[in-house]
């Protein structure tokens, strides 16, 4: 009898290993990447969760359905310690002198200015609200779980991953709007994280989705 994927973790088979980020390493960038709005740091993010999952293969339970539930809440566990240390290191640069801007002439930019404004103030408005609306959205709308799979992930039950959801739709529009409305009153020299190149256009085609993700 052939054994689950599941069980094959249990295990230590390292073949199970490579199947499950063959499987989900574009859908937990993805995650990363809209969560963390740096491209690096995403790939980063993955890297970690796939490593966490190895090291903690023996917490996944020995009966279940998917795995994938299990792998993003190590996911959400690995991006709230990288946006601590992102936290850590923007304050750390603010009390740095200032560098004037350096200005980027690529063609580029312009068709991309539209995308990563609302990229940018989606990510904004989503690390205003509650950590725990702030996780469940991201897991539910960006990643696609359903709520029995959010609540296996977070470790609460489906009536909260419910409420946390309506909530976040709630707040997240409101805040998007007002992102939005900030921006266009600042500089772009001077908008957080502009001119970095952190986002890659088009990656997963997350600057389109995100605005409709909201609604």
């Amino acid at each position: 009898m052939e054994l689950s994927q599941r069980a094959r973790l249990r295990a230590g088979d390292q073949g199970a290993l490579a199947e499950l980020f063959d499987e989900h390493a574009q859908a937990v960038y993805g995650y990363a990447l809209r969560t963390l709005g740096d491209w690096a740091a995403a790939e980063d993010a993955v890297s970690l969760t796939f490593l966490e999952a190895w090291r903690l293969r023996g917490t996944l339970q020995r009966d279940g359905d998917e795995v994938r539930p299990w792998l993003f809440g190590i996911a959400t566990n690995v991006l709230r310690n990288t946006a601590r240390t992102a936290r850590r290191h923007r304050a750390a640069m603010s009390r740095l002198p200032g560098r004037e801007p350096v200005p980027d002439f690529a063609d580029e930019v312009v068709t991309r200015l539209d995308d990563d404004a609302r990229l940018s103030a989606v990510r904004r408005a989503s690390a205003r609200l509650r950590r725990g609306d702030r996780e469940v959205f991201r897991l539910c709308v960006w990643v696609g779980l359903d709520y029995a799979a959010a609540a296996e992930a977070l470790g609460v039950p489906v009536g909260t991953v419910r409420s946390r959801l309506s909530r976040a739709r709630t707040r997240l529009r409101a805040l998007t709007d007002e992102e939005l409305a900030r921006r266009q009153k600042v500089p772009s020299d001077q908008e957080p994280g502009s001119g970095t190149g952190q986002v890659r256009h088009g990656g997963f085609g997350a600057a389109r989705s995100m605005q409709g993700d909201i609604r």
